[in-house]
């Protein structure tokens, strides 16, 4: 049995992919780098949405970010978000 802090961390990390929002950045960010502007445009929210549920990625490490002069772009932090993300829509998916 995993450590109960291994555990406790894990279902944290579970409660973020639990909002549709957070769930459709980590869809976007799958195929590209993206800026704040770019995924509000592609999900039709504003950037201070975008913004605010980015800073919950950002502190679960799901996503990175760069800045290229005044604009900062995200992406998934590494293949395990990804990993994670197509795991759990196979998931759903294969119960259809």
């Amino acid at each position: 049995m995993p450590a109960e802090n291994s555990l406790l961390e894990l279902a944290d990390l579970l409660k973020v992919f639990g909002d549709s929002t957070r769930i459709r950045i980590i869809s976007a960010l799958l195929h590209a780098e993206l800026c704040v502007c770019d995924i509000a445009a592609l999900l039709g929210m504003t950037k201070s949405a975008i913004s605010h549920q980015l800073r919950a990625l950002r502190q679960t490490k799901l996503v990175k970010h760069r800045k290229a002069g005044k604009i900062v772009y995200y992406s998934l932090d590494d293949e395990h978000v990804s990993a994670i993300f197509k795991l759990g829509l196979a998931h759903v998916n294969e119960r259809r």
